[in-house]
């Protein structure tokens, strides 16, 4: 399952999951002839015995069946973290980064069997400025879904939806690229439909080998708009016709919800409304899947997540697979979403493939989660060194890039630097990972306090404040009356102090708890030690989602602001 609705009706879409023939590699040099083992796609190979603390190469192949010749168009939800694509065993692209989807396109494809095969790599090497010993674990597979689209030479590529509300009548901005593959130009017409609203947004021509876009601005007079307490949604379809024809040669369809943010007087908007959000961090990870989470679990964890009255969830620390987003669209839930990187030094910044591997993650994450009404915030780089000059550039440019991207969400960052932050002017929101109670004794509503006054003489004065991160470690099942750190009892007792001190304080547009669930992370030297069992502790859920008495106690603080 690629989405949770229909993306064509017209276009034929085929997906790949099942097992794939799997072989480790030495290097990632050439394919191997032999293929020793049988894994499934998506699927982390840790979830092999074999495999179970694996990190190097390794080789996937599959067999795909093409009926007409034409062309194909491979698409590529998440290769952790670096794929080379293969088909019939010659090269044909590559991608970087285990969370944002890529696609390939191969033309004139003639009918037959054909042999897809993906070198693998979730090594740490001078080849990745962002996969590094972390806080979390960099499982190695084809992590999320596989598709073959057979396209015709000229198609829809993707749709940018942009709601706007002006006296009383929402409108939007409807772009659609049309990409052309072919030999030679094109003259086309896209129509859409969204709701009982029909509408052409004209026609262009379109060179080969090049992308062209038509752009609508379209009123709605009779939609609902799309909010946490009323998700209302709707499906967006374009059709593709060429020149003279009446029959469409390629369709698309976008699942959008028309709402508004802004963030005024110190205050974060949805539709007007002020919002304050419960939310959790939350990595995708499971002990018996890794990150390659089925639909199953993503409907456990946000059900769990309401359960306890939360009403937002941040992505942490990376784009999420588009099934989850597509949940959170449908349950009224709302998303910070940031990009890959978490805890860089100055050094680690300076990698020379520092710039261009985030940049790449900003723009596949824009592009491909645009339309989803629950991404409220767009954010980067958790708490990497924004309190120098230096690392300020850095943040600039891509903060820049993200805003040129798309100018209707707010932006934000996740800081640890207190009172040496330096980029807070930089952003729409200003944000704070800090954990009183537990890595110091500093009361909560104190140091909250005080963080406001940091972040008001660092450029963010007036903006809309959110605790990003707060929290304490638990190890489920460790319950004793001495409540030392560690137990569950002195979890929920951290947790609470945190709650009770920011739901009482008006200026704060929100607080993420760290986190959702525990996770596994790298198993390393330094401070990774300091990670019992090389897992993060810290969720309210352990790694099966068994909940810890710290559930009752966010239940109660989340649940008595509804």
């Amino acid at each position: 399952m690629l989405r949770l609705f229909p993306s064509n009706k017209i276009r034929l879409v085929r997906e790949l999951e099942g097992d794939w023939d799997f072989q480790p590699l030495e290097s990632a040099e050439r394919l191997p002839v032999h293929y020793g083992y049988r894994l499934p796609v998506p699927g982390c190979w840790e979830i092999h015995p074999a495999f179970s603390t694996y990190r190097g190469k390794g080789a996937y192949r599959t067999r795909i069946t093409v009926e007409k010749q034409g062309a194909l168009r491979l698409l590529f939800k998440g290769i952790s973290h670096t794929g080379i694509v293969f088909l019939n065993g010659v090269r044909i692209g590559e991608h970087y980064n285990a969370y944002t989807p890529f696609e390939l396109i191969v033309r004139n494809v003639k009918p037959g069997e054909h042999e897809l095969a993906v070198i693998v790599d979730n090594t740490f090497s001078e080849a990745s400025a962002l996969h590094v010993p972390n806080d979390y674990y960099t499982y190695g597979g084809i992590i999320r879904p596989v598709a073959i689209e057979f396209i015709p030479d000229t198609f829809i590529e993707r749709i940018e939806f942009t709601p706007h509300f002006s006296k009383g009548i929402w409108s939007a901005d409807i772009k659609a690229y049309v990409r052309n593959v072919g030999e030679s130009e094109a003259v086309l017409h896209v129509h859409g439909k969204l709701g009982n609203s029909s509408f052409a947004l004209g026609s262009l021509v379109v060179q080969p080998r090049a992308t062209g876009v038509l752009t609508l601005n379209h009123k709605f007079t009779a939609v609902l708009p799309w909010s946490g307490k009323h998700p209302q949604l709707y499906l967006l379809e374009l059709q593709l016709l060429s020149e003279g024809q009446v029959e469409p040669l390629d369709d698309l369809i976008e699942r959008v919800g028309f709402r508004r943010v802004t963030t005024e007087h110190g205050a974060i908007q949805i539709n007007g409304e002020d919002i304050v959000f419960k939310g959790f961090n939350r990595h995708e990870d499971h002990p018996l899947v890794g990150a390659a989470i089925p639909y199953q679990l993503m409907v456990q964890d946000l059900e769990l997540m309401l359960d306890m009255g939360a009403n937002a969830v941040r992505t942490s620390h990376y784009p999420n697979d588009e099934r989850f987003l597509d949940l959170c669209d449908e349950r009224g839930v709302y998303v910070w979403e940031e990009n890959h990187a978490r805890g860089l030094s100055i050094e680690q910044m300076r990698h020379p493939l520092f710039a261009k591997q985030c940049a790449d993650c900003n723009r596949e994450m824009v592009e491909s989660h645009y339309n989803h009404p629950g991404i409220i915030i767009w954010a980067i780089l958790n708490e990497c060194a924004s309190d120098l000059p230096e690392g300020k550039e850095m943040y600039r440019t891509q903060l820049s890039q993200i805003r040129d991207m798309d100018a209707s969400r707010p932006l934000s960052f996740a800081s640890h630097q207190r009172d040496r932050e330096l980029c807070f002017d930089l952003v729409d929101i200003v944000s704070f990972n800090l954990y009183p109670q537990w890595y110091d004794d500093e009361d909560p509503r104190e140091l909250c306090i005080q963080a406001r006054g940091w972040a008001d003489a660092a450029g963010g004065l007036g903006k809309p404040m959110i605790m990003s991160e707060f929290g304490a470690d638990g190890y489920y099942g460790y319950r004793d009356p001495s409540r030392v750190k560690g137990t569950e009892e002195r979890q929920g007792d951290i947790l609470e102090q945190n709650l009770k001190a920011y739901i009482s304080l008006p200026f704060l547009s929100g607080m993420f708890i760290w986190q959702f669930c525990d996770c596994r992370v790298t198993e390393g030297l330094g401070w990774l030690l300091a990670r019992a069992g090389t897992q993060n502790s810290k969720g309210i859920v352990d790694r099966y989602r068994r909940p810890k008495l710290a559930y009752a106690v966010v239940q109660q603080y989340y649940k008595q602001t509804e």
